[in-house]
């Protein structure tokens, strides 16, 4: 019986594929008909949106629209689709933003997530969401930061590429953004991220790349900025080299709103949707390109046919009668952001609260009646409803609980300490006091960046003076991107609630009661002071240039090779209870890069409440070609544990995850040698390491030329033979006797130069035409590295 079920099973299953892929022939075969008799302007104007946000409709050939709206962490829908949506936008729920997703480190929650965002999209007719943003967080300063997920390529590429499927699993296509090096907001519109090739790739593309890879959102938004000095609306490098044939993206390229410079350039580089609806200027001069021969007529059939794809995919997927459901999405943004709270401080644990341990609980700033709950810009939601902790704790904990408030300070006014005696008056008469405090919302807004990491000054001050006089002092930050604690010392507590959404509220109370044990760890480390950062020499750049020159040293990888201690380090997060690491297993001892290797290690919670555990897995390369960090991120898995339970988590690493980038080759390279494997609960917490040998299978190009060095040539047993072709009595004279020759200790200055210099070093020996002869014997050849 059950055999028989399955073949039907299948069988069902191969006629579904059967069908779809016919109705995908089907439509590419009406998009080629429509193609067909599209004038020169039709084709041109579906290259351009219709208005603020809806693409451009060809009525005489029943060509539909779809709409575009602001996300990533909730839909920001205008009333109508040529209105710009900035406070009379229609309600959704608002859940909490990425840097608080990230800190959940959970694929399968983000993937949730992205299921009801596509929920709501489909509820209120939206085709494609626009997020998920997966820039780096290159420096604490970066106003967007709130809106990005981390300062890790690995952990952000995750992140986004759950959301992706998530949002499209309903049927609801998203669009992967700010590509690429988007990193600051100052001057977003000119500036130049100007970062080495090797930075690019293994930093800044990388979350792109695993986005695109494992999810194919429908489409991948173009950049203000310039990379390399190119628009990245107009980079072919970028658009089509990487983006399409590296990586085999599938969608379609859409500009962030008004980025366009160049529309001909951008077109010919492989943008496709111009955003929103400009001026009929723009679509002037592309037509008169494409008649004078400037543009290619197929270039531009080329993105029609793709933008017509997604068009007709997206109408194809709407589905009728959704309905926003308020309060079942509520509920659920409670529970994402209760597992983004990050506890940061818990001494002699004073958390969680009960009416065992206190009986007087004061409550402390305004953020408690007026919460910070989302980012200033274009993601901007509008709640279906908004909670405040202080109701929720009053109505949901307050039973046995003698409940005090105090504002504390003022959010109109940053230096207005005038708040903070009666503050203290209500402090010093409670058991346990819960300051609610942070960043107001005018110190995190897309287009600007933090000139400072500090909260505000009466904020400060205020947890400040508490702590000193109240040693039960715990402090529930709210804010999107990390700050200095000046005070930490003098408080017991501390829990980063990061920017919680609509229902942030009710998560932070649910944590700081223990009905949920706290799981998040941080995505990005959390400094000292701002002179411990990174790009603090380059940030925010200067004359229109921003220069990347911690290259590939971002985050946690810049504090461990300059030994500075950080505040918090990556991938920080306590719990309420404790977990024991044990049994670090490798698949092999030696292995090769097309094998991999398998690791697992065992976690046991050692405590006495059920807790989630995030398990991070980090590779160093103990001796590298290239400079390299001391460990990297490569791996990560969040698992549950009850009391005594246990659990082996396994990972599978691959090649890539040896490997850097080489950009003279420009190839991914990983190098034989000795692996350290780390299993660990932070960035400078290590647990457990196993050492491996990995043997290379790559052929590498030599890459050799007139300009490398003669000591690099000998040093290579293939082309040490053609150098002895050609110049063997000055090799003779600067070699010891025998078969294995080495060049003598004394001679190294002599073999210190690039090849091109040797007719006059070698007395004529060689001919400046037989080293020509020379580099081109060596074209080709690779060794294995």
């Amino acid at each position: 019986m059950k055999k028989a079920v399955l073949i039907s099973f299948l069988v069902l299953i191969t006629m579904n594929l059967k069908a779809q892929t016919q109705q995908e022939i089907d439509i590419q075969k009406k998009i080629t008909q429509l193609i067909s008799e599209l004038t020169i302007e039709e084709k041109v104007a579906l290259c351009s949106g219709r208005d603020d946000w809806s693409t451009m409709p060809i009525e005489r050939l029943d060509i539909p629209w779809i709409w575009l709206a602001d996300g990533p962490h909730g839909l920001r829908r205008a009333p109508a689709t040529n209105k710009p949506g900035y406070g009379d936008q229609l309600p959704a729920t608002c859940f909490p933003t990425a840097s608080a997703l990230a800190a959940t480190w959970d694929v399968d929650l983000v993937y949730k997530v992205g299921q009801a965002l596509g929920d709501e999209a489909q509820a209120q007719g939206v085709s494609v969401l626009l997020g998920p943003g997966v820039n780096i967080k290159r420096s604490v300063l970066g106003g967007r930061n709130f809106e990005y997920f981390s300062e890790d390529p690995i952990l952000s590429g995750e992140m986004g590429a759950a959301y992706i499927n998530g949002v499209q699993s309903q049927g609801v296509g998203t669009s992967l953004k700010h590509f690429t090096a988007n990193n600051v907001e100052t001057m977003r519109m000119f500036n130049n991220s100007n970062v080495d090739s090797r930075t690019l790739h293994e930093i800044y593309l990388t979350p792109f790349e695993i986005a695109v890879k494992k999810a194919q959102p429908w489409t991948v938004m173009a950049c203000y900025n310039r990379v390399q000095g190119e628009y990245g609306t107009q980079s072919s490098f970028l658009l089509t080299d990487i983006l399409k044939k590296d990586w085999g993206f599938k969608g379609i390229v859409v500009s962030d709103w008004f980025a366009v410079i160049d529309r001909v350039a951008a077109m010919k580089a492989g943008m496709h949707l111009e955003m929103p609806k400009v001026s009929p200027v723009n679509n002037a001069v592309a037509v008169e390109a494409i008649k004078n021969g400037a543009l290619d007529i197929a270039v531009v059939d080329a993105l029609v046919k793709e933008i017509l794809t997604v068009v007709f995919k997206a109408k194809a997927l709407q589905k009728e009668g959704v309905e926003l459901n308020v309060e079942k999405d509520h509920a659920f943004a409670r529970k994402v952001a209760s597992e983004a709270a990050t506890l940061l401080k818990n001494e002699n644990e004073i958390l969680p609260i009960s009416k065992d341990k206190y009986k007087k609980v004061a409550i402390i700033g305004e953020f408690a009646i007026a919460p910070r709950y989302q980012g200033n810009g274009s993601s901007q939601v509008k709640p279906t409803k908004l909670d405040n902790v202080l109701e929720i704790i009053k109505n949901e904990y307050g039973e046995g609980i003698e409940i005090t408030y105090a504002q504390g300070y003022n959010l109109a006014d940053d230096n207005d300490t005038s708040l903070i005696s009666e503050a203290k008056k209500v402090a010093s008469e409670a058991d346990v006091v819960l300051v609610f405090t942070g960043l107001p919302l005018q110190y995190e807004s897309e287009g600007i960046d933090r000139t400072h990491i500090h909260m505000p000054l009466s904020h400060n001050k205020l947890i400040d003076e508490i702590g000193t006089l109240q040693k039960n002092t715990v402090v529930v930050l709210t804010n999107g991107s990390a700050v200095t604690m000046p005070w930490i010392q003098n408080v017991s507590g501390v829990l980063e609630t990061w920017l919680g959404g609509q229902a942030g509220a009710g998560g932070i109370a649910d944590v700081l009661f223990g009905k949920v044990n706290p799981s998040g760890k941080l995505a990005e480390t959390f400094p000292m002071r701002l002179e411990d950062t990174p790009a603090f020499f380059n940030f925010p750049g200067e004359q229109g240039d921003v220069l990347y020159g911690e290259r590939i040293f971002v985050g946690y990888r810049y504090y461990d090779e300059q030994k500075i201690e950080p505040l918090f380090p990556f991938g920080y997060g306590l719990s309420y209870t404790s977990f024991e690491y044990s049994d670090l297993k490798v698949s092999s001892k030696n292995t090769t890069d097309k094998e991999g290797l398998t690791v697992s290690v065992t976690i046991k919670n050692t405590g006495k409440v059920t807790g989630k555990e995030i398990v991070q897995l980090y590779v160093s390369d103990t001796k590298s070609t290239l400079q390299r960090p001391k460990k990297e991120l490569k791996k990560f898995a969040k698992i549950e544990l009850a009391p005594g339970e246990e659990k082996e988590v396994s990972f599978k690493l691959e090649g890539r995850d040896f490997s850097y980038f080489d950009a003279k080759r420009n190839l991914w390279i990983a190098e034989s040698g000795e692996y350290v494997i780390s299993a660990a609960t932070s960035s400078r917490a290590i647990k457990l390491s196993e050492t491996i040998n990995l043997q290379s299978t790559q052929q590498v190009p030599l890459m050799f030329d007139e300009y490398t060095f003669f000591l690099e040539y000998w040093n290579n047993k293939q082309t040490r033979k053609i150098l002895l072709e050609y110049m063997p009595n000055w090799i003779r004279g600067i070699v010891t006797e025998g078969d294995e020759a080495e060049i003598r200790e004394y001679q190294g200055f002599m073999v210190e130069h690039p090849l091109i210099k040797y007719p006059y070093i070698t007395h004529g020996e060689i001919t400046h035409q037989q080293v020509k002869e020379l580099v081109e014997k060596c074209k080709g050849l690779t060794y294995t590295p």
